[in-house]
């Protein structure tokens, strides 16, 4: 039981480590204008694009590393409902139009200035929990493909 929960903690740090990091280097490559649409915080949907590869994309090593600890595809599916909840939590302001952060953007914006302030559609606030568990159960699966052809 305890060896589930670690892999279930540890694949969600993983989770949560890979997407500030491969996110930050994305945005430090394509820069504020390329990010985001001219003056706002609203993304562009170059960006939205590369959101949803680099998220299915951690995700999936989320998954792959909790049912490597846990040895088990429950521990993954966990973690799943895990990222659906905390997903649909962080959706809510994009979907009810709540959300009262600033949206007149400078020219130059730094990297934890922009993640705090960047505004999605509602639509990508509702498909960014379902690529994360998406991604998450297609990581356990490789996980245990990996192990059913060794064994």
């Amino acid at each position: 039981m305890a060896r589930k929960i670690l892999g279930v903690i540890v694949g969600y740090v993983v989770m949560a480590l890979l997407v500030f990091l491969i996110f930050s280097v994305a945005y430090l490559a394509m820069g504020a204008n390329h990010a985001f649409k001219p003056g706002t915080y609203d993304v562009s949907l170059r960006w939205t694009a590369l959101s949803f590869v680099l998220s299915l994309i951690a995700a999936i090593v989320g998954g792959y590393t909790c049912a490597l600890i846990a040895r088990s595809t429950r521990a993954a599916q966990v973690l799943a409902g895990i990222v659906l909840v905390l997903g649909i939590i962080i959706a809510i302001p994009a979907i009810t139009g709540s959300d009262t952060r600033p949206n007149i953007r400078p020219a130059d914006v730094p990297n934890m200035q922009a993640m705090q302030n960047a505004r999605t559609p509602a639509w990508v606030a509702v498909l960014n929990p379902i690529v994360g568990v998406v991604g998450v159960l297609v990581g356990a699966g490789i996980r245990q493909k990996t192990t059913e052809g060794a064994g």
